[in-house]
């Protein structure tokens, strides 16, 4: 429910009817969402603890993976002792590189005792976006995908849900969320109508790195199912092994 001054507007309806196409095949305009800089191949980078991976971010690598020319490069800072052998390679095996002018995009993962991630895509001129949930919206927009008003109100809030109450929030926050979850699922197929949504990534990840995803219910066992059989979600859950 959003809250109006004159009444509770359920949204529901407005859900449903909305018209939002599916994950686009050419993605996003990278000269207009990252500034043109000619001769220099865009690199994302990226600071992550790893002590708490932050999940959503590798599923997000997996999927920008299937619309661009990715250079992916993992690597530690000196902050760090010591990283899990399946976290340096959680872009998986690199195979023989090509010139970086032949990439449409870099994206840069390194292992560093942060409070929590950050990511800069223009090093010089930049402050760092700094949180899982914000990045995760940034990446998300690179695949091109267009909402109206209201269905991002609604992603915004089930991202931030996803990070402060099922991740990080008390027993009592967790099971709030888990039954609200459950209604969302129960009238459509993900948490934001009948396509996947960065809310669905980050929720979906929140949950792996919790003890909620054993006790969840019916409609969130179904949804966890449907996000575990795509590719992205799949490569994610061998580093949860």
């Amino acid at each position: 429910m959003i809250q109006t001054p004159d009444a509770d507007f359920d949204v529901t309806n407005i859900i449903q009817t909305d018209e939002c196409s599916p994950l686009t095949t050419n993605g996003a305009d990278l000269d207009l969402m990252l500034g043109k800089d000619y001769g220099a191949l865009k690199d994302i980078v990226i600071n992550a603890n790893p002590s708490l991976p932050p999940l959503s971010l590798l599923v997000l690598h997996s999927l920008l993976c299937e619309r661009y020319k990715i250079l992916s490069a993992v690597h530690t800072h000196s902050s760090v002792k010591s990283v899990p052998e399946n976290l340096l390679k959680c872009f998986g095996e690199q195979t023989k590189k090509q010139p970086r002018h032949e990439y449409q995009l870099g994206f840069t993962l390194i292992w560093k005792d942060v409070p929590k991630p950050q990511m800069k895509f223009s090093i010089q001129t930049m402050c760092p976006i700094e949180g899982e949930g914000n990045i995760a919206r940034f990446l998300f927009s690179l695949l091109g995908q267009k909402y109206n008003a209201v269905t991002s109100t609604l992603i915004d809030s089930w991202v931030d849900t996803a990070i402060f109450q099922l991740k990080e929030g008390s027993s009592k926050e967790k099971g709030a969320v888990l039954r609200s979850m459950n209604a969302a699922l129960g009238k459509t197929p993900w948490l934001v109508g009948n396509e996947l949504t960065v809310a669905d990534i980050v929720a979906w990840c929140a949950l792996q790195q919790t003890d909620s995803a054993n006790a969840a219910p019916a409609n969130v066992q179904k949804w966890m199912k449907s996000c575990e059989n795509l590719a992205p979600f799949t490569s994610v859950m061998k580093l949860l092994k």
